[in-house]
């Protein structure tokens, strides 16, 4: 079953604002981190400016 969640939250990116902290960490120690909720919306927005990044 945990294996089954995690192919689940791989696919829906739930890694993903956890390894962008880490890439801030790592590569831009000054820089402030975005709470997890400013990282989706960014996102989001960011994929609405960009639709040509999604599959349909």
């Amino acid at each position: 079953m945990r294996g089954v969640a995690r192919w689940y939250s791989a696919i829906n990116g739930g890694q993903d604002y956890q390894r962008y902290v880490d890439h801030l960490r790592r590569t831009h120690p000054g820089c402030p981190i975005p709470t997890e909720r400013q990282y989706w919306r960014d996102r989001y927005a960011e994929a609405e400016r960009n639709p040509t990044t999604r599959c349909c």
